[in-house]
C-alpha cells in the first residue's frame, strides 16, 4: 500500500473513483486495506456543504461536517486523511472557494466534478454541464489553486471530438491544477458504451500534469493485472477504478481478489465502527451482492432497518454487541473527561475561552445568560458589557466576544446565529467569574433582570391603584361613624318599643 509524504502525488496510483451514494467512509477505509492508493468521496454539492460546521467526533475519532438538519453530509477520519480527495459538484468559484477552506485541513486534495451527467447535478450547471463553459471552468479551478494549500483535480467526461477534448484539457492545465481524471465516454454515453482509450491517451500525450484514466470497469478490468493494463493502453499516470471497485473492493488487493462474502463483512465491521447510515450500508451491500439480491440473503438484507439487523443477516450480532458497548463506554470516559475539563477557562491571548454552546432548553421562558450578565453588571457598578461579534464565511456561523470590567470572554464554539454566540460569550463571562446565569435548577440568584423589575414596577402600580379605586367604593358604600351611630340609635328606639336591646 502506497504511502505519502508532503503533497499527494497522482503518479502510478490506483484509485477509488467517486461514487454516489458508495463512497462514504467504510467504503472509502475498505479499498485503502486491500491496496486503493487514493479515495475519492461521493459528490457532494456545494449548497449543502457550505451550510456544514465542522464537528469534532471525540467518540467516533471521526470529524464531521454536519448540516442544518443534523444529517452528516461528509464523514472522514485520521486513517485516510493524507489520502482521500474531497470531490465536490460546484458551478460557483466562491461558493467552491468557501466550500474547500471548510474542508481543507482534513482531506488530501479538492476535486471539482465535472463528468457527471445525472440530472441532479447538471439541472444547477454542475457535472458534465460545465463541459460547455470552458470560463466558467477555468474561473472555478483557479479560485481553488489559488485559494488552498491542497491540491486541486478535477474529473471529466470526453467532449465530442478528439480536438474539443484536448483543447478543454490544455486550458484546464493551465489554471495549475495537480491532475485530471478522464472518463472516456461522452455526456450522453452510458456503460454499456464502450470506452474511448484513444482519447484518454490523446489527453495524456498532450499535457504535462498526471492524467488520470476511468472508465474501464464493465469490459477491460476485472481483475488487478488489468488495472496495469488499462494504464498502459491508455498512456496514463494513474487509474481511476468506480463499478469494479463498488463490486469487490478487494480488486485493489495484489495478491489477488477476495470473496465478496468476506469483502461484505469487512464492509459491515466498518459501517458499525463509523456508524454509517443503515440505508447508505444497505446499498453498498446490495451492489456487491449484485445478481444474489433476490436470495434469502438479500431479501433479509433488505428488510432490515437498523445496522444491528444487517449485522443478524452475516451473523455478526456479538460484533455489534461487542462494538456498541465499546463506544459507549468510551462515551462515558469521555463525557466524565470533558465534564471537568470545560469548566476550566483557557486564556488565549487577551480573551478568555470555553468551549461552550447556548442551548435555549436549558434556561427559563425569557431569561438569558445575558440578562443576568447585565444585571450583574449594574449591581457591581460596571459599564455595559460590550460585544463583538463575528461571522465566519465559508459557514456563516457567529462567535461573539464580551468585554466586561476591561476583560474579554469568548466561546471558542461557533453559533448558528449572531443572538446565540453572544449568549455563549455572556456564559464564558459568567461561570469565569462564578456568577449564576439564569439556567433551569440553579436556584434565587438574587439577580432581577430589567423584564422583571418593569413586570413587578407594572404590578404594584396595578396593586397600588386597584387600592385607590376600592378604598373610593368603601368611601361610596360603607356608612360613616355618624351615620352608623345614628343608624344604631334608631334601631334602640325601634327594637326598644319591642322590649328588646341590641348588645
Amino acid at each position: 500500500m502506497a504511502t505519502s509524504l508532503g503533497k499527494l502525488g497522482f503518479h502510478g496510483k490506483m484509485i477509488l473513483a467517486p461514487m454516489v451514494r458508495v463512497g462514504t467512509l467504510p467504503m472509502r477505509l475498505l479499498a485503502l486495506d486491500y491496496g486503493a492508493d487514493i479515495v475519492y468521496c461521493e459528490e457532494l454539492i456545494d449548497l449543502k456543504m457550505v451550510q456544514c460546521e465542522r464537528v469534532v467526533n471525540n467518540v467516533l475519532e471521526t470529524v464531521d461536517f454536519i448540516a442544518p438538519d443534523e444529517r452528516v453530509m461528509f464523514r472522514t477520519c485520521s486513517k485516510e486523511k493524507d489520502r482521500v480527495v474531497f470531490q465536490m459538484g460546484t458551478a460557483d468559484p466562491e461558493r467552491a472557494l468557501a466550500v474547500a477552506k471548510l474542508v481543507e485541513n482534513d482531506v488530501a486534495a479538492i476535486d471539482v466534478n465535472m463528468g457527471c451527467p445525472k440530472e441532479y447535478s447538471t439541472k444547477g450547471g454542475m457535472g458534465s454541464a460545465l463541459l460547455s463553459d470552458p470560463e466558467k471552468i477555468e474561473a472555478i479551478l483557479t479560485a481553488l489553486v489559488r485559494g488552498i494549500s491542497k491540491p486541486v483535480t478535477c474529473k471529466i467526461r470526453i467532449l465530442p471530438t478528439l480536438e474539443e477534448t484536448v483543447s478543454l484539457v490544455k486550458r484546464i492545465e493551465k489554471t495549475g491544477v495537480a491532475a485530471i481524471a478522464v472518463h472516456g465516454r461522452m455526456k450522453e454515453e452510458r456503460p454499456r458504451h464502450a470506452v474511448h482509450c484513444d482519447y484518454i491517451q490523446a489527453v495524456a500525450h498532450n499535457v504535462s500534469i498526471p492524467v488520470i484514466a476511468n472508465g474501464g470497469s464493465l469490459d477491460l478490468i476485472k481483475t488487478y493485472d488489468d488495472i496495469e493494463q488499462f494504464q498502459e493502453t491508455t498512456g496514463a499516470s494513474s487509474v481511476m477504478l468506480a463499478r469494479a471497485a463498488m463490486w469487490n473492493p478487494s480488486i485493489f488487493r495484489s495478491q489477488g481478489m477476495v470473496s465478496v462474502d468476506e469483502v461484505m463483512e469487512e464492509y459491515v465491521k466498518y459501517a458499525v465502527r463509523y456508524d454509517n447510515n443503515t440505508f447508505n450500508t444497505k446499498y453498498c451491500l446490495c451492489q456487491m451482492l449484485r445478481d444474489r439480491v433476490e436470495s434469502p440473503m438479500g431479501k433479509q438484507l433488505h428488510a432490515a432497518q437498523t445496522n444491528e439487523e444487517i449485522c443478524e443477516v452475516f451473523g455478526m450480532t456479538d460484533f455489534f454487541k461487542k462494538t456498541m458497548a465499546e463506544l459507549e463506554a468510551y462515551k462515558k470516559a469521555l463525557d466524565a473527561n470533558s465534564s471537568s475539563l470545560s469548566d476550566q477557562p483557557v486564556l488565549d491571548g487577551d480573551v478568555i475561552t470555553m468551549a461552550i454552546k447556548f442551548e435555549r432548553r436549558e434556561y427559563p421562558p425569557q431569561i438569558t445568560p445575558k440578562m443576568y450578565l447585565l444585571e450583574w453588571s449594574r449591581k457591581e457598578k460596571l459599564e455595559q458589557p460590550v460585544y463583538e461579534t463575528e461571522q465566519r464565511a465559508q459557514d456563516r456561523c457567529f462567535q461573539s466576544t464580551v468585554m466586561v470590567a476591561n476583560k474579554k470572554y469568548r466561546s471558542t464554539l461557533w453559533e448558528k446565529s449572531k443572538k446565540f454566540a453572544e449568549q455563549a460569550a455572556a456564559i464564558v463571562c459568567l461561570r469565569t467569574l462564578g456568577v449564576p446565569e439564569g439556567r433551569i435548577g440553579e436556584g434565587y440568584s438574587g439577580l432581577v433582570n430589567k423584564r422583571k423589575r418593569e413586570e413587578k414596577k407594572c404590578t404594584t402600580s396595578v396593586d397600588e391603584s386597584s387600592a385607590d379605586l376600592a378604598h373610593r367604593k368603601r368611601r361610596l358604600t360603607e356608612p360613616s361613624q355618624k351615620e352608623e351611630q345614628e343608624s344604631n340609635d334608631s334601631l334602640v328606639v325601634v327594637n326598644g318599643s319591642c322590649g328588646q336591646t341590641v348588645s
